[in-house]
């Protein structure tokens, strides 16, 4: 007997990656100018500053950094009403070491998401440490020169004069521009604000001392700045139909009993969005291949176990996001495809288990019918 027939097979395509931020180290190195607030001119109280700093990005938007900046500060007075000692405008400098702890927020991130190929990112830096300052000698040697109560004005006499060591504890806010000129290296331009006691400057005027830094240097990034994931966290499959050509074939027909089909298992992950337990479209297919296999199966059943990613959030929260993505697949089978719930196990590991190796595909349900 000739027997012709036309045989399918399909290949498989994955849908299209997006990359994603990954958790890493850094280290920085900068260098530029200071302004010590205080009652002359403005270049009279300019003088150079560096700080280098390490820290660790935790997500696309938040930042730990420890940074040490230091060198040198001004204070000044004018004096020229004191004729009899030859004093005019007097400025001093006197050395310090200020590390901090500073939190450093991306609003570029933030505001527009993450995207590698962005040319710069901008944000905004908030910290607290210690100014250790030493060497006020000039000032000491300034104050000898100036009899107390000379000057009505206590802001221009050093009533708060300090020598040997000195720390205080100094507040920190500014602001960052990066410019990427790699994915592992970045120029950057920072401004920051720092808030000291009153007696910074060993003058009294009976509020805060200030001074002003501007920054500019390198950053570079230390380990994988990203990794690649399925968009959307969803995985597409497409079917290639290929023809193949009509094959004749003889062959001598030999009847046999039919062999009872053997049931499979069947699994599907079902992937959602960050803090998400709403089931997409395209992973709405997999839910409806669950339901036909139960349909055609009638005494199979189905286990459902939910899982939070350990990226984001923490335990508490992340048992709660996991028992709901199960649910949810649960209450679809049951509301919108008519499986009885006797038949469906639900369960959550929240972020104790992680079945995936990148962080943001532990965001699923487990699903496996038997």
């Amino acid at each position: 007997m000739l027997l012709a027939g036309c045989l399918t097979a399909s290949a498989q395509q994955q849908a299209a990656t997006k990359e994603a931020f990954n958790p890493h180290w850094f280290v920085q190195a900068q260098m530029g100018g200071q302004y010590t607030l205080g009652e002359v001119s403005f270049g009279d109280l300019l003088s150079g500053n560096a700080q280098v700093a390490a820290g660790y990005k935790f997500s696309r938007v938040w930042a730990l950094r420890l940074a040490i900046g230091g060198w040198q500060s001004k204070g000044g007075s004018d004096l020229s009403f004191m004729t009899t000692e030859n004093l005019g405008v007097e400025t001093w400098k006197y050395n310090y070491i200020a590390p901090t702890l500073d939190v450093t927020c991306n609003l570029t991130n933030w505001i527009l998401g993450y995207n590698p190929k962005r040319i710069a990112d901008a944000g905004i830096l908030a910290g607290v440490g210690a100014n250790i300052g030493w060497n006020n000698k000039e000032a000491a040697a300034l104050q000898q020169r100036v009899q107390p109560g000379a000057t009505p004005d206590k802001a221009y006499y050093m009533t708060l004069l300090w020598g040997g060591t000195k720390a205080r504890v100094v507040g920190k806010f500014g602001a960052f521009v990066d410019f990427h000129l790699s994915r592992r290296v970045d120029l950057g331009i920072e401004l920051n604000a720092n808030m000291l006691s009153d007696s910074y400057n060993s003058k009294s005027a009976d509020n805060c001392d200030w001074y002003f830094n501007a920054l500019a240097g390198v950053k570079v990034n230390i380990g994988k700045v990203s990794k690649q994931v399925p968009a959307d966290n969803n995985t597409v499959i497409v079917e290639k139909i290929v023809e193949k050509p009509v094959e004749k074939v003889v062959e001598k027909i030999v009847y046999k009993e039919p062999e009872a089909p053997k049931r499979e298992p069947l699994r599907r992950d079902i992937f959602f969005r960050i803090r998400g337990s709403k089931i997409s479209q395209s992973e709405m297919l997999k839910v409806q291949d669950i339901a036909e296999y139960l349909k055609k199966y009638p005494e199979a059943k189905v286990s459902i176990t939910g899982y939070a990613d350990k990226g984001t959030g923490n335990p508490k929260i992340n048992i709660g996001y996991a028992r709901k993505r199960a649910q949810s697949v649960a209450d679809t089978l049951i509301n919108k495809f008519g499986i009885a719930s006797s038949r469906i196990t639900v369960d959550s590991k929240g972020d104790t288990v992680q079945p995936y190796e990148q962080n943001d595909l532990n965001r699923v349900s487990i699903c496996i019918a038997e």
